[in-house]
């Protein structure tokens, strides 16, 4: 059998195994320990030798970083508590009402805008705090305070028209606050703004960088309040959707010691992680998500990745020498970039096909199932096991880094493209393919007018939502 096993990558660096069997010999032992003491124990073991030798001499460089991997592991998700075909169904109105709204103000005027391709990507993340997180304020709780990622504001109007909070002739109007001048009909803003729409927005957002701050100071003034008694102490929470591009500016990490100082665990980051900012890559020869680990965690923030969906399981159980882990680690951003941009051939040859037993691995698996296998981010039960996880008051912030694909079923019109965030319309081939990808109920005769859909009000759908 080939011995991959004698270069490894910590913290970014390389370093030559001279001794792969003594490697191995360390690891059993680790093994043995989580097995009978549990990983407390192991924690406890690593920690002492490595102040062992650091004490003696050695110079060992410090690593925030963890594995590429999901942070929470399978035995330890808990069950998920909704109905998930229903909830695919209403997710898939959602999408294509999102992706409807920009389309139509783009056929008006392309100096209209919107974005596609963020919503995309992070629908997942919003509809399991909707359905199983977030309260509205109510009799004994204040209700949770949400920073919506700005350009994902289409997904949260195609809601709140499923809702009925808001109308079709809204839809129809997006990006066109007509009413400021005169006009009867109403429309809807751009991205999250309380002074034109105060009955719907609580934060604006869209100022790149302003929202990871207000949402730390939100936080940090709510439990002001509690603790010198002017309102009761209750568990809400502040949660901030960001992107992983805008992390780059830099308000967006200028104040992230302060909720560690304070203790502020009532405040949790989401970040988005499509890979993606408005023109290119985050990192196309890095990669963003261990970037911010190793930022936030150094920091003290209590960090929790989802990287890899429920698909990816079975064959990470399988991995026994370790190499699809390893391979994990070698590919950088642009790589997974381009594995969602072309068809599971093409992962099956520039992914899987650097190692023969990996290549082995998904002999069995079409290039269907291969370009299926999802990221955290597009798993509803990865995602709710990270926000059960970041419910817990545990004396810090939480950050949840959730690796998706922008643009997610847009298909050849814009999945993991580089010029997906500017994507505005779509062609008839791409509404079809749209369509059927979500399995929509709009016919051949109707896709040209791109009609806004709805479940019937008595459907399964309905009565779950």
């Amino acid at each position: 059998m080939t011995d991959h096993s004698t270069n490894h990558t910590y913290g970014g660096i390389q370093h030559e195994d001279v001794d792969p069997t003594e490697t191995r010999e360390w690891l059993e032992s680790i093994d043995s320990i989580v097995k009978v003491h549990g990983t407390e124990r192991a924690h406890f073991l690593l920690e002492h030798m490595v102040d062992h030798v650091r004490r003696s001499g050695g110079y060992l460089p410090f690593s925030q970083n963890t594995a590429y991997l999901n942070t929470i592991p399978v035995g330890q998700q808990p069950n998920y508590p909704g109905e998930r075909h229903l909830e695919k169904r209403i997710e898939a109105y959602l999408r294509w009402n999102a992706m409807a709204m920009v389309v139509h103000a783009n056929r008006k005027n392309t100096e209209y805008g919107g974005h596609i391709a963020s919503y995309a990507s992070s629908a997942i993340l919003y509809e399991v705090g909707f359905n199983h997180f977030w309260k509205a304020p109510q009799e004994g709780h204040p209700g949770d305070m949400i920073f919506v990622q700005g350009h994902s504001s289409p997904g949260v109007y195609a809601r709140a028209y499923l809702e009925g909070r808001i109308s079709e002739t809204q839809l129809r109007n997006f990006r066109q606050e007509v009413t400021v001048f005169g006009n009867e009909e109403p429309g809807l803003s751009s991205y999250p703004h309380p002074w034109l729409m105060p009955d719907f927005w609580q934060f604006p957002t869209v100022s790149m960088g302003l929202g990871p701050m207000m949402g730390i100071y939100q936080a940090r003034f709510q439990r002001y309040m509690e603790n010198r008694g002017l309102t009761p102490k209750s568990d809400r929470k502040v949660w901030c959707f960001l992107g992983d591009g805008e992390m780059d500016e830099p308000e967006s990490m200028g104040a992230i010691t302060l909720p560690v100082r304070e203790g502020l665990d009532n405040l949790v980051f989401v970040i988005n992680c499509n890979l993606q900012r408005l023109d290119g890559p985050v990192r196309g020869n890095g990669k963003i998500i261990q970037e911010l680990e190793s930022s936030f965690r150094g920091a003290g923030w209590n960090v929790i990745k989802v990287i890899w969906g429920s698909r990816w399981d079975p064959l990470l159980a399988k991995d026994n020498q370790g190499l699809l882990r390893k391979r994990m680690e070698e590919c950088v951003d642009g790589e997974y970039q381009n594995f969602k941009a072309n068809d599971g051939e093409y992962a099956r040859r520039e992914f899987f096909g650097k190692y023969p037993e990996l290549q082995a691995m998904v002999a069995s698996m079409s290039a269907e199932e291969i370009q299926r296998l999802n990221r955290g981010g597009h798993d509803a039960l990865k995602v709710y096991a990270a926000y059960a996880e970041a419910m817990q008051n545990n004396g810090r912030p939480t950050l949840i880094l959730a690796k998706t694909v922008k643009g997610y079923g847009m298909g050849a019109a814009g999945q993991a493209q580089n010029t997906t965030h500017q994507q505005k319309k779509l062609s008839k081939d791409d509404l079809v393919a749209f369509r059927d990808r979500f399995n929509i109920p709009v016919s051949d005769a109707q896709i040209d007018d791109l009609p806004f859909v709805k479940p019937e009000v008595d459907s399964a759908e309905m009565k779950y939502f």
